[in-house]
């Protein structure tokens, strides 16, 4: 099976009703998340709110924390935004790994000259 593109996983696709579904959980509690801001769906022009993969990824997540972990709903949303950070903090390394093996090798460097 081909994987996902991030532009594919990031398309608004399912309606509450499928996402809960989706999740084994109630309406009201992808309701609730949403406004303890442990996740925000895209709206319709109709206001409907719209889950995307990586929408319905994030609250597998939430769910495993809370119900495999243990972990209570501040921790979660702690845990996310710090695994979130250490994704953002690995590809900066990889950029930069990058841009020093170029100046190693004596490549121009095609971001900022200036180190």
């Amino acid at each position: 099976m081909a994987r996902k593109t991030h532009d594919e996983e990031s398309e608004p696709l399912y309606v509450i009703s499928i996402a809960a579904r989706i999740l084994g959980v109630h309406a009201q509690t992808l309701r609730y998340y949403e406004r303890v801001g442990l996740i925000t769906p895209s709206r319709s022009q109709g206001n409907i709110r719209l889950y995307s993969g990586e929408d319905i990824n994030r609250l597998r997540q939430v769910l495993r924390l809370i119900n495999d972990l243990g972990v209570n709903l501040a921790g979660a949303e702690v845990i996310l935004r710090m695994s979130q950070r250490m994704a953002e903090m690995e590809r900066e390394i990889r950029q930069l790994r990058a841009e020093l093996t170029q100046l190693r090798e004596g490549r121009p460097n095609s971001g900022n000259p200036t180190l």
